[in-house]
Order: C-alpha cells, then sequence, then structure tokens
C-alpha cells in the first residue's frame, strides 16, 4: 500500500474512532434505529435529487447498504443502547476485519499473501489483548450484538469490493452516496415498530433545546465525517486494493476508540489494553505491507492469446478483471489462455494506471 494511502487510512481511523464518542453521545437523546435512519437520511436525500447512480448491479448496491448501513448499525446503536461500553465497541466491531478476510477468501477467492495472515492474527490477538479485561465488565448480549454489528459490516465490504471489480472506473464517493438511499426505509419501519411510530420524531424535537443540542452536532458529525469523508476514503481503498489487505486496517479503529473513552467519558483503559494497542498497530500495518500496488511500472502485454508474457511480469489483475481500454474489446472469456493485465490487449506497451485512471482518485 502507498504512502498515501496509508495516510488516508489513518484519517479514515481516526474519523471512525471519534465516531463512537459522538454515537454515545447521540444514543444518550435519540433512540438507536431512529437514530441510524437519521444519520443516513441526512445523506441519501441530497444523493438521490443530484448524484448520478454508480452503473453497477443493484444487488452490489444493496449488498453494501444493508451490510454496512442496515445491519452494521442497527446492531451496534441497540448494544451501546443496552450497555455495550464506548471502547469495548470499538474494538469488538473490528471483527469485521477478520469477518471480511474468510469471506473475501471464501467468496472472491482472494489469496492471501503469508504476511498479511501472521499480520492479521497478530492484530487480532492484540485485540483479544485489549478485550480481556473489558470483557469481564460487559454482559453478553451487548458483545454478541456489536459481533452481528461486524459481520454485517464484513458483508458491505464485500458489496463494495464486488461494486469495484464489475466497474473498474467506479467514483468511490458516488457509491457511498448511493449506499445511503438503502438503510433509511427500513430503519423507520423498524423504528416504528420496535421503538414507537413517535418516540423518534419527539427525542428529535428535544434535541432543538438547550440540553439536546450536543445530539445534532454528533448527529452532523456521524452522518457527513464519519459517513461522507470517511466511508468514502474507505470505500476508494476497498476498490483499489484487496478487501483482505484493507480490512485489517480498521483493527487500528479500537486504539482512537478507547483513547477518546478515556479522555472525554472517563472509561480509563487497562495497561494491558494500552500494550494491545501498540500490538494491534503493528500487525495491522504488517497486514497491509505487501499489498499490490497499483502504481507499479509499465507492462509488455502479450499480443496474442497463447503468448507467454515477459519474465518478471506475472503480476496479473486477476482480483479485478478484465478491464478494457479506450476502442478495445475486453478479452474473449472462456479463452483461458489470453492473459489479462490491467490495460487493453494488444501489442503495445500500456501503462497500468492509464487503464484505470478513475479508481485512484476521488472526484
Amino acid at each position: 500500500m502507498t504512502s498515501r494511502d496509508r495516510l488516508l487510512a489513518a484519517t479514515v481511523v481516526l474519523l471512525w474512532g471519534v465516531n463512537f464518542l459522538a454515537i454515545r453521545v447521540g444514543l444518550d437523546h435519540l433512540p438507536p434505529f431512529f437514530f441510524a435512519a437519521l444519520r443516513f437520511a441526512i445523506i441519501a436525500v441530497p444523493a438521490l435529487l443530484f448524484i448520478p447512480r454508480p452503473r453497477v448491479r443493484w444487488r452490489w448496491i444493496l449488498l453494501y447498504g444493508t451490510g454496512f448501513g442496515i445491519l452494521q448499525f442497527a446492531f451496534l446503536f441497540t448494544a451501546m443502547r443496552t450497555g455495550m461500553p464506548t471502547g469495548l465497541a470499538s474494538l469488538v466491531l473490528q471483527s469485521s476485519a477478520p469477518f471480511t478476510v474468510v469471506l473475501g477468501a471464501v467468496l472472491l477467492r482472494e489469496r492471501l499473501r503469508p504476511v498479511q495472515v501472521a499480520g492479521l492474527l497478530v492484530a487480532v490477538a492484540g485485540m483479544a489483548l485489549i478485550g480481556r479485561h473489558q470483557f469481564a465488565h460487559a454482559a453478553l448480549l451487548p458483545v454478541l450484538l456489536t459481533l452481528a454489528a461486524g459481520f454485517g459490516w464484513a458483508l458491505g465490504n464485500i458489496g463494495a469490493r464486488q461494486a469495484s471489480v464489475e466497474a473498474p472506473g467506479l467514483n468511490p464517493l458516488h457509491l457511498t452516496l448511493w449506499i445511503t438511499t438503502v438503510p433509511v426505509l427500513p430503519l423507520l419501519a423498524i423504528s416504528a415498530v420496535w421503538e414507537g411510530p413517535t418516540t423518534g420524531m419527539k427525542a428529535l424535537l428535544d434535541t432543538f433545546t438547550a440540553d439536546g443540542w450536543p445530539a445534532l452536532v454528533a448527529l452532523l458529525y456521524t452522518a457527513v465525517l464519519a459517513t461522507v469523508v470517511g466511508s468514502g476514503m474507505w470505500t476508494y481503498l476497498m476498490t483499489r486494493y484487496p478487501a483482505g489487505s484493507v480490512a485489517p486496517l480498521s483493527l487500528l479503529v479500537p486504539v482512537v476508540g478507547f483513547a477518546t473513552a478515556w479522555i472525554f467519558l472517563g472509561e480509563k483503559p487497562a495497561p494491558a489494553s494500552l500494550i494491545g494497542g501498540a500490538v494491534v498497530i503493528a500487525g495491522a500495518f504488517a497486514a497491509t505491507a505487501g499489498a499490490r500496488k497499483p502504481t507499479g511500472s509499465r507492462r509488455e502485454v502479450p499480443a496474442a492469446a497463447g503468448q507467454t508474457p515477459p519474465s518478471g511480469q506475472g503480476d496479473l489483475d486477476t482480483q479485478q478483471g478484465a478491464v478494457s481500454g479506450a476502442g478495445s474489446a475486453p478479452a474473449p472469456e472462456p479463452d483461458t489462455s489470453l492473459i489479462r493485465y490491467g490495460g487493453r490487449v494488444t501489442g503495445a506497451v500500456v501503462p497500468t494506471d492509464a487503464a484505470r485512471p478513475a479508481a485512484h482518485a476521488i472526484r
């Protein structure tokens, strides 16, 4: 992973770590399902009006929106409302990382490098060290609900990855904005049935008071900074690297989550948690070491089916699938002897980056 993308990942980690504090503040004033629905409704309305729908099949938008939006936040908000500590929530939710790696290997057949597996195991060990003291003080139901939220997040990651495979020039920000249209109505329906048809609106009106304004700030933070900015960057990384390379970065979020909970809520972590945080950082960066760089050197593409590529050019774009260049036809699918690279299949020298410019920047 490039230094620039590591910086983007660090920004996502910071935004999402602080987001748990915002969620705690919001849940002190708003019921969980209604709060989650509002978070996405703020973005969904302008997205429907002004943002063109990404040219991917609805199945991937629905999978991403259902996993990331409905399952993750319905379970997470409920868990935190029923007693899940803020710092511990930020930790257990990162179960999405191993869930994503497993789903990526099983469903997408992504091959994991040994260093990625080792780094992931180290990071998970750090999570276990952090959670050892915390689990003793948490009820079982909130922990299980947060694990379910992590699995929902993993499903959303798979949807994002598949959308990028189907549309290599996909604008990640447009995808992020459009998946917010999926959770709003289901979450409002669940809120009306589970929390009461008028409970959410009454709580929202109470936020427009001297005591309730922090909930509005928390709502705006979760909607704009955590969802649009943070999730947009995350989607960008998911479209650029294999899911198993990006997912371990989320293991850094508990470090920020524990720090903010300590500073603002007085949830002081045990010394073992601080040591575990350092282990998580080491493991997460080891898990992303050696990820395939999309900004590689120029590659000579074979001119005909069955021609052997030059030596040292075995870094095939098997994860992305065939990507057609401007004015060129895609590689014929049953002829597996035709080796596919990042650009069109010709006898010319084609820069890999030039074939996929839109996947390298958020527009």
